[in-house]
Parts: structure tokens; C-alpha cells; sequence
């Protein structure tokens, strides 16, 4: 049994997502809007925590009670879900825009700066996994069409957030070169995805990619870690770098 923590979408919106890692040999840790809802969960192994998103020290929190909970935990996943964030904000209302860059963009980068520091201070080998279920834009829409699937296209406020995801993603992907104990895992899902549909799928195949990453023979590079992986895509796998700390 492995253990993850992930963040994106709090409980109970990200249940079927939840339930999707669940389902692949996994104790799962992520966020909750409210702590009284937090014991809902805990027969599906399933565990989470409040976090205001707006605060480092509070993703410092929520990085302790999930390595209290979980004491051996090497799996992290930040999970941007542009069509969730679309139905959040619509419309590029100027009274949305601080709103939405704390939760949106400000959030990840507080969480994965704690991370980081704590996993620089472990020195453990650990997996970061980044998906990103992107949606298109207005621009996106008018020149490139929509593969006949009717959408309502992302606001430039979501929008935006998803570009700064996949580049803060790109970007914690080059650390695999400095950092031997760090491996990453991009991962994509578009609109036009099967599985954009169903979480549940989803999130089981990113948690046996994790599986793949973990079990490679060699450490990755830098170029392997930076590479995107389309969802339902197939990973490579090996002999397990992680049989030393299991």
C-alpha cells in the first residue's frame, strides 16, 4: 500500500478523484472544505485536512498532518482541473481576479514551495506528479475549432492559471537533474479525452504512472522528467529504484 497527498479540487468536489487513487493500492491524503467533513471519507482510506490556500504557513500544516498521518508518504500530486475552475469563474470580473490568482495560481506555487523544502530536507526519493485537464480559451475556440464538442470556452482568468500550471509544472520538472532523490511526472487530459469525463479512470491511470516512474531502472533526466504524458498514455517501467525504502 502506497501513500499519496494530493491537492487541486478540495473534498468532497474531488471524491471521484479520491476514490480513483484509492482504488490503486493507495492511502490518500488531500484538502477538505470544512474538517467536519473529513470523517466522511475515512472508510474509502481516504484522508484530508483544511488548508487556506492563500497561506505558507498553512501548506506547512497540511504537509505535517499528512506525513503525521502517513509516515512513509513519497507520492505528490497537484491537480489542475481548468473546467472545474471555469464553472468557479465564468466571467473576468475585476472583483474575481485577486479571488481567483490565490487559488488558482498562488496556491500551487505556496504548496509546491513547501514541498519542495521539505522533500530538499528528507532527502528521500519521492515522486511530484502534475495533471492538468486543460480546457481551451476564447482564442483557442475561434482559430482551432472545438472537434465538434460543444463547449463554453475557459475565461482568460482560468486560462491563465492553467498556463502558469503547466509552466510551473515544466519548470519543477528540471530539478530531477540537481535533485537525485526527486523523479516528476507530467501528465495531460484535454476535453477531447475519454477520460476527461471520468475522474474515477483518471486518477487510477496517473496513479499507475506514478507506479511506472517509481519502477524505472534509471534515474531520470531532466529531458525525461520535462516530457508530457497524454492520459491513457502508457509509461515505461523497470526495475524499482523505490524497492530500498518500501
Amino acid at each position: 500500500m502506497s501513500d499519496i497527498l494530493f491537492i487541486g479540487k478540495d473534498l468532497p468536489d474531488s471524491i471521484d478523484f479520491a476514490e480513483g487513487l484509492a482504488s490503486i493500492n493507495r492511502n490518500v491524503f488531500t484538502t477538505t472544505k470544512d474538517d467536519s467533513e473529513a470523517e466522511n471519507f475515512a472508510a474509502e482510506n481516504i484522508f484530508s485536512a483544511t488548508w487556506n490556500k492563500t497561506s505558507a504557513i498553512s501548506a506547512r500544516a497540511f504537509l505535517i498532518k499528512a506525513e503525521t498521518k502517513f509516515t512513509d508518504i513519497n507520492e505528490y500530486l497537484l491537480f489542475f482541473d481548468s473546467y472545474y475552475y471555469s464553472t468557479k469563474f465564468e466571467l473576468d470580473r475585476t472583483e474575481y481576479i485577486m479571488e481567483a490568482t490565490d487559488s488558482l495560481i498562488s496556491s500551487y506555487q505556496l504548496f509546491l514551495n513547501e514541498l519542495l523544502a521539505r522533500l530538499e530536507q528528507k532527502k528521500e526519493p519521492a515522486v511530484i506528479a502534475f495533471m492538468a485537464k486543460t480546457y481551451p480559451s476564447k482564442y483557442e475556440v475561434l482559430h482551432n475549432g472545438t472537434k465538434g464538442v460543444n463547449i463554453h470556452p475557459a475565461s482568460n482568468l482560468v486560462n491563465a492559471a492553467q498556463a502558469a500550471f503547466l509552466s510551473l509544472a515544466e519548470n519543477t520538472s528540471t530539478l530531477v537533474g540537481e535533485r537525485p532523490y526527486l523523479s516528476v511526472l507530467l501528465s495531460k487530459c484535454d476535453y477531447t479525452n475519454e477520460l476527461f469525463s471520468d475522474e474515477k479512470q483518471l486518477a487510477a491511470w496517473i496513479a499507475q504512472g506514478i507506479d511506472s516512474i517509481k519502477g524505472m531502472k534509471n534515474h531520470q533526466t531532466a529531458k525525461q522528467a520535462g516530457t508530457w504524458v497524454k492520459a491513457g498514455a502508457k509509461i515505461p517501467t523497470g526495475l524499482s529504484i523505490f524497492s530500498l525504502v518500501r
